[in-house]
């Protein structure tokens, strides 16, 4: 039986059909008694259903929606939607939103962040970017600049929708929105979602299909005053040198924001792990391009989306980012060849030194020539640092 897996959430009803008439002369092999109804009862709970009326009636739901992306008419030319990108703008407005679109574009889950007043915040945030992503510097402050300017206006906004999923970058957006307000406003919604019916590797929003953008809008709710409590919470143990505070939400559970402790947990294994001195991003990496390699860096990139990384975060301009100090320093873990070509066609190799680090023989931070961040945790090379143990992080001297 073929598989009919989908990315952007859309499910044909009769295409479904067609699969579970092909399977049941799978299942009469195994049971001569086997029926149509059991047939489609398979394929529902291989999309994610626990039963074919459910697959149905979801199907019509998106189709409904697809019909009528305006029913739940409380989307105007005065909400403003917030994303912390720009990949679901089209989609939109193509699904019949009739609001306006707003960024927050700053890759919170990377590099510095500090508690430090705003004008200090905001420079250190642009001089990162520019720097990690070999942007102009005066283009990234006034990006970052007006960014902010907006995201201040959230408070007294007639009517705001802030669009979430599970991930480090849009959770560490929506603690980050909602920590800069004093109580919640009056009309400020959430649209968090960590998975879609039918969806076999839901990596994020801006996968999805205009029409189930709109199935999603009225699954919206309001932020309540204690989402910004915790939110500002959240966002002070983020920001802290130590990561402590961090850990002790991070294994918690929330009912205000459901989402954010494995958001917050999956970024706690961004610090170097005891044995090896790895980021979690770092070790799958190197897992994959140590079996694989030489491996091209775009394929690496796309497999830790399809299949390794536990909850997706990184774009690719990100992933690459995050990469480059393995690559450039005095004592490299990888080899990049052919530097002339785009980054993704590059072909990565581990060095020896890269074997030894994977096996845990040697750690990273030993030989490393970078100084990395994660929120306000600082790592220096060769100097004492916060360091991941399975889930739980300690000091290493």
């Amino acid at each position: 039986m073929s598989q009919h897996f989908n990315t952007d959430g859309r499910l044909n009803l009769e295409q479904q059909r067609k699969r579970a008439k092909e399977l049941l002369p799978r299942l009469k092999t195994q049971d001569p008694n086997a029926t149509l109804s059991q047939a489609q009862w398979q394929i529902a709970k291989q999309l994610g259903f626990s039963s074919w009326p459910k697959l149905k009636a979801h199907v019509d739901a998106i189709d409904f929606a697809a019909r009528h992306p305006d029913f739940a008419a409380s989307d105007e030319a005065r909400t403003t939607h917030w994303r912390c990108g720009n990949d679901i703008a089209h989609s939109l407005q193509i699904a019949g939103f009739k609001g306006h679109f707003q960024m927050l574009t700053d890759p919170l889950c990377m590099g510095p962040v500090r508690d430090v007043p705003s004008a200090a915040f905001r420079a250190l945030r642009s001089t990162f970017i520019s720097q990690a992503f070999a942007l102009d510097e005066a283009e990234v402050a006034r990006r970052v600049a007006d960014e902010y300017d907006q995201l201040q206006a959230l408070a007294n906004a007639d009517h705001s929708v802030l669009w979430c999923e599970a991930d480090a970058y849009d959770q560490l957006f929506l603690i980050r929105a909602l920590a800069g307000l004093e109580q919640a406003p009056r009309k400020l919604e959430l649209i968090e979602v960590d998975r879609i019916p039918g969806v076999e590797r839901f990596i994020g929003i801006g996968q999805l299909a205009p029409d189930v953008l709109a199935w999603l809008w009225p699954q919206r709710r309001l932020i309540d005053d204690d989402a910004v409590q915790l939110a500002k919470q959240a966002w002070s143990a983020y920001c802290e040198p130590s990561p402590q505070t961090l850990a002790e939400l991070a294994h918690g559970t929330h009912t205000a924001l459901p989402l954010l402790a494995p958001a917050l947990l999956r970024q706690l294994q961004e610090l170097p792990g005891i044995r090896d001195g790895l980021s979690l991003t770092e070790r799958l990496s190197l897992t994959y391009i140590a079996e694989a390699g030489p491996v091209p860096f775009g394929r690496v990139f796309a497999e830790l989306m399809a299949k390794r990384e536990p909850l997706p975060f990184l774009g690719d301009m990100m992933f690459h980012a995050l990469m480059r100090p393995l690559i450039d320093g005095k004592h490299p873990l990888l080899t990049e060849t052919e530097p002339d070509r785009d980054w993704p066609r590059r072909e990565l190799t581990l060095t020896p030194l890269g074997h030894q680090v994977l096996s845990g023989d040697v750690y990273w931070l030993d030989h490393a020539s970078h100084e990395r961040w994660v929120g306000g945790v600082c790592l220096r090379p060769g100097r004492p640092h916060w360091a991941i143990d399975g889930a739980m992080p300690s000091w290493r001297g």
